[in-house]
């Protein structure tokens, strides 16, 4: 069985609940809208979020901690609410009167007090009477709209949280000092270069700008805003950019150069095309290059590279990938990053994937950051992004930029400073095959 509430949606119910999931019992369209298949599923199991569907689009439903039965009797629950969608946002309704929460009706399925029954008398339809021990709007439960589409009821299950990281990491200051001078020290592997050149990718809003801000903050000592971040509908970033991150005010530049481009989008003639990021990596656009969604760089443009050599071309490209978005990524959007990433592996330009808001996504990690690789959620979402995008689980990395912060924080940088150091070592991996190659022809 597929739930068809979407990962996003689990998640925002599960934030009411703790550290939890949620485990699929019934579904209506597979079981039957009637009373005795629900109870068949889902008696003496708790506690379970049960939800319907219509026609209008809405989602709404109910949680209860107590195990439903065919009693008859109203029974006492002070933990149990109703909720609908409105968007992304949770509409929550707490019980008024605890005594009256749920009712065991054996010829319906889930019944909160006498104010919402999802497949009432056998029937694929609501029962409705806000303020019968919840008080709710019927046009933001449900629009008014009755008939079910769809009912599911899910069992409420604790998550176990790792007791060790899966991937060891050192949360000490020393650590973070080791790895800047690591940095500030790095020569690429070609020794004609001076600086490894990366490019980030992503949709509109998943962090790109906010990642070289934080990177530069790093090395700053403070929390900077060179590059134009926030939150829009489309992307802020409109022009090709490169930046170089410099050891402090005076310091010099560090062998690494953060390449900036315009927001990805589903839609055709939106956003960033796909013709312009490959004249990227290949080295063709100029610095400050203004994009046109709806016509992609030609030959014959002002600030065109006809002739690129290996310091203008791109050593290896990142996707910029919100965790909070991943589970309701647009199908269109994951077909161009796939259509995307397939020329790139033509090229031969190693690929990471900067998985951005982890904070935001799992709040075991915004309690404190240094439980990201305990966190069960994160590394789900980062096997399901190397699942959509192709990449191994090797090459999904979490990071938290600084978004809200006025001050630095050890854990955030050490994240931070690991991308880094995993970007500069798939340019090397880059530069190795070249050489390999080259000397392969040699040979011949």
């Amino acid at each position: 069985m597929n739930p068809r509430l979407t990962r996003s949606q689990q998640r925002t119910i599960c934030s009411q609940m703790g550290h939890v999931k949620l485990q699929l019992l019934y579904k209506a369209s597979i079981h039957g809208f009637t009373g005795a298949a629900f109870h068949q599923r889902c008696d003496n199991r708790y506690p379970t979020v049960s939800v319907g569907y219509n026609a209008s689009g809405f989602v709404f439903g109910g949680y209860t901690k107590q195990p439903f039965n065919q009693s008859g009797q109203y029974v006492y629950d002070d933990q149990a609410f109703l909720f609908s969608f409105n968007g992304e946002k949770l509409l929550k309704y707490p019980v008024t009167n605890t005594q009256y929460a749920v009712r065991m009706v054996g010829s319906s399925g889930p019944y909160f007090g006498e104010a919402l029954v999802l497949v009432y008398g056998n029937q694929s339809v609501v029962h409705s009477n806000p303020g019968n021990y919840y008080n709710f709007s019927a046009a933001d439960m449900h629009g008014n709209d009755l008939q079910l589409t769809e009912c599911e009821v899910y069992q409420v299950e604790e998550t176990p949280e790792f007791e060790k990281p899966w991937r060891p990491m050192v949360w000490e200051s020393e650590k973070r000092t080791e790895m800047m001078n690591s940095l500030k020290s790095y020569c690429p592997a070609d020794h004609s270069l001076s600086q490894a050149r990366v490019l980030l990718i992503g949709p509109v809003g998943a962090g790109k700008s906010s990642f070289f801000n934080s990177i530069n903050s790093v090395f700053r000592g403070h929390v900077t805003n060179q590059a134009i971040a926030g939150s829009s509908a489309t992307s802020l970033t409109t022009q090709f950019r490169t930046y170089s991150v410099k050891s402090g005010r005076e310091g010099k530049p560090l062998p690494i150069i953060l390449c900036d481009t315009m927001g990805l989008e589903e839609n055709t003639g939106a956003g960033l095309d796909v013709d312009d990021i490959i004249s990227i990596v290949k080295g063709h656009l100029p610095n400050c290059y203004q994009f046109n969604p709806t016509a992609p760089l030609h030959s014959e443009a002002y600030g065109y590279n006809k002739s690129p050599e290996l310091k203008d071309k791109i050593h290896c490209v990142v996707y910029v990938i919100d965790a909070c978005k991943i589970s309701i990524m647009a199908t269109k959007l994951e077909e161009k990053l796939a259509a995307i990433r397939r020329k790139i592996n033509s090229m031969g330009v190693p690929q990471l994937v900067l998985m951005t808001k982890v904070d935001e996504a799992c709040p075991f990690v915004a309690q404190d950051i240094k439980n990201i690789y305990k966190s069960s959620y994160i590394k789900e979402m980062m096997q399901d992004i190397s699942a959509r995008l192709g990449v191994p689980l090797s090459c999904v990395v979490p990071v938290k930029n600084y978004c809200e912060e006025l001050e630095l924080d050890v854990n955030c940088d050490i994240l931070l400073l690991t991308a880094i150091t995993q970007m500069l070592r798939s340019a090397d991996s880059y530069f190795d095959d070249l050489s390999d190659r080259f000397n392969y022809v040699e040979m011949k």
